[in-house]
């Protein structure tokens, strides 16, 4: 893995391997152990991206019908929550030729439909299972129960989305690659999609979307009815994956430092990809022919709470309405959808709702 890397934002990043790589190199690990009675230091596995991995085995053991051991994460240079933690396996020979996949301490549970799998089973993802299964039919055709565990997992797993998603007690055995790809786009997307999938499962046909953690926040405070989705600073693909799924109204709650962005039509409001918040607020100040002093005054300021100063205390503070106004307008244009039912809060931190 030294030398598997991209490139994102300019810089090389080293890929790691997955929570599902790790199970998969585990139970090989421990069905080798079984069937050569002995103790082994390495052990290899092909990923579903064509990578081969060759891993350390950590704490080996072999007892009366059963082997066990560890593989540590490695995500690379990608900030993941359960990088460095111990994913383990401890394998049992079963009479049959099944084999036979379930989670043991720090693998969570299941406790929502339209997940991938069914209420109440271990929250190990089809391609870990398959990963698993392949590697142990590469060297037995025998029968075995695998039980993965993470000694550490249900404290890791306040640190990740599983609190959202329905699954409770532990982290989850992820990966359809085997491969980490560092800042992966597609991997925070597809669980934004994931959690979207599930409140219209639900049955909630009004959803409430906020950047980040003070946005929901916010929501709540304001009493806002309905479930909603944290969608960082992907809300335009949000916004229609709500809207194609077939959500009826979408309620979006955010600071205005993100949203004066979408008032203009940005729908990736990542400062690397636009970063346009002053240029907004003399836009739509500009609008409404507020002086050429406010203008600049407002172009000087380095954050939008600042800007604001500027602003509130003028007959230019319309000018916030304007902004929400344009943010459906923009919303409905990406749409490509002059009625659908949008709703719009924009907030200061220092002056809440405006």
């Amino acid at each position: 893995m030294k030398d598997l890397y991209v490139i994102k934002g300019g810089k090389k990043l080293r890929c790691g391997y997955t929570t599902g790589s790790c199970s998969a190199a585990a139970a090989k690990a421990c069905v080798m152990m079984l069937r050569e009675n002995k103790l082994i230091s390495k052990v290899s596995i092909d990923t579903p991206a064509g990578v081969k991995l060759e891993l350390e085995v950590k704490s080996p053991e072999l007892g009366r019908g059963y082997a066990s051991c560890c593989i540590i994460k490695d995500a690379g240079d990608d900030p993941d929550a359960t990088n460095g933690m111990e994913i383990c396996a401890r394998v049992s020979r079963r009479m049959d030729h099944k084999i036979v996949i379930d989670g043991g301490e720090g693998i969570g549970r299941i406790t929502r439909k339209g997940l991938f799998g069914n209420v109440g089973e271990a929250a190990i993802n089809p391609v870990p299972r398959k990963m698993i299964e392949k590697g142990i039919r590469e060297i037995s055709s025998d029968g075995y129960d695998v039980l993965i565990y993470a000694p550490k997992g249900a404290k890791i797993a306040k640190k990740t989305f599983n609190p959202n998603l329905g699954i409770k007690g532990g982290i989850s055995i992820l990966g359809t690659s085997g491969i980490v790809e560092p800042m992966s786009e597609k991997a925070l997307l597809e669980t934004i999609y994931l959690e979207i999938n599930l409140l219209y499962d639900e049955g909630c046909r009004e959803i409430l979307l906020f950047p980040g953690n003070y946005g929901e926040d916010m929501a709540r405070k304001l009493g806002l009815p309905g479930k909603g989705v944290q969608v960082s600073n992907y809300i335009g693909e949000s916004i229609a994956y709500a809207y194609n799924k077939g959500f009826k109204k979408i309620t979006l709650v955010g600071h205005i430092g993100k949203l004066s962005k979408v008032s203009l039509g940005a729908f990736n409001t990542h400062s690397r990809v636009c970063d346009m918040r002053m240029e907004a607020l003399v836009y739509y100040l500009a609008l409404v022919q507020a002086p050429l002093e406010i203008l600049k005054q407002v172009h000087a300021c380095t954050s939008t709470e600042e800007a604001l100063e500027v602003i509130i205390p003028t007959q230019y503070k319309s000018i916030l309405g304007d902004m929400k106004k344009g943010c459906i307008e923009r919303i409905r244009k990406y749409l490509k959808d002059d009625d659908f039912d949008i709703d719009i809060y924009i907030y200061s931190m220092k002056y809440g709702v405006l």
